[in-house]
């Protein structure tokens, strides 16, 4: 793949190239490459095709970690959120050493190389909610907890130009990656004006099932909105919402 430069951009297939327009401009590529019945067939691409399975697997994790967090990633995310995640996945296949190659897992692998990944790289949490706040999750109750000190809005959150207020969120989920389900609950915070007074100490608790066996990721976001005449407008369409992973407990 290359990028098209000149004045003249093209989109479309002259002879053995496409062009074509992505977010990150526009694009070539040459056609061409292995028949695919060589790489399914020929020993001599077995990893490549490990490599594919392995991918696969990187990929349906991601998807159902996108649709068990649905909710607050609508609120917080970019456009190369699926290509990040998978990317990250596959750290996480590779280090399963409980299955073969090309059979390796997610749940058997080190789940908590996705701490701290944030679903929104134009708003990420450790720069936008500076401290003041302990998670915990207890596996026996299924309960998250984030306890919120006392804080002051404007000084333990840094908010783009235009925000008037903020809200804080929680979320919690089970992830049964073999068998495509997932149990997932959150929990928001009033709607806080962003000023100089003193909010009360809160907590967030979302809750799901206690006693499981399944890895559980926990993640917590903040929303930044703009009141216009008494209603409240997520600000530029959330583009710079915050939310992240902040914890992955895993048997």
């Amino acid at each position: 793949m290359a990028k098209q430069k000149g004045i003249v951009k093209l989109k479309g297939t002259i002879g053995d190239y496409t062009f074509y327009k992505t977010k990150d401009g526009y694009m070539a590529r040459g056609k061409g490459g292995i028949e695919k019945n060589r790489i399914m067939n020929d020993p001599a691409f077995k990893r490549t095709r490990e490599n594919g399975m392995e991918f696969g697997t990187a990929g349906k994790g991601g998807q159902l970690i996108r649709k068990a967090e649905r909710i607050l990633i609508r609120q917080a995310s970019d456009y190369r959120l699926t290509s990040r995640l998978v990317q990250l996945l596959m750290k996480v296949i590779k280090s399963d050493a409980l299955n073969e190659r090309g059979k390796r897992t997610v749940q058997d692998g080190d789940m908590s190389l996705l701490k701290e990944f944030d679903f929104n790289e134009k708003g990420k949490l450790n720069t936008v909610f500076f401290s003041g706040y302990t998670p915990s999750f207890d596996r026996g109750t299924g309960v998250f907890d984030v306890a919120i000190d006392a804080f002051v809005p404007n000084e333990t959150i840094d908010a783009p130009r235009g925000t008037t207020h903020i809200q804080l969120a929680a979320g919690v989920c089970a992830l049964d990656f073999a068998g495509r389900n997932f149990e997932e609950n959150h929990t928001f915070s009033p709607i806080i004006p962003w000023d100089q007074n003193l909010q009360a100490a809160l907590n967030l608790s979302p809750t799901i099932t206690g006693g499981g066996t399944l890895p559980v990721i926990q993640v917590i976001g903040v929303s930044f909105f703009q009141e216009v005449n008494g209603e409240m407008y997520s600000l530029r369409n959330g583009a710079f919402n915050a939310l992240a992973i902040v914890g992955v407990d895993q048997v």
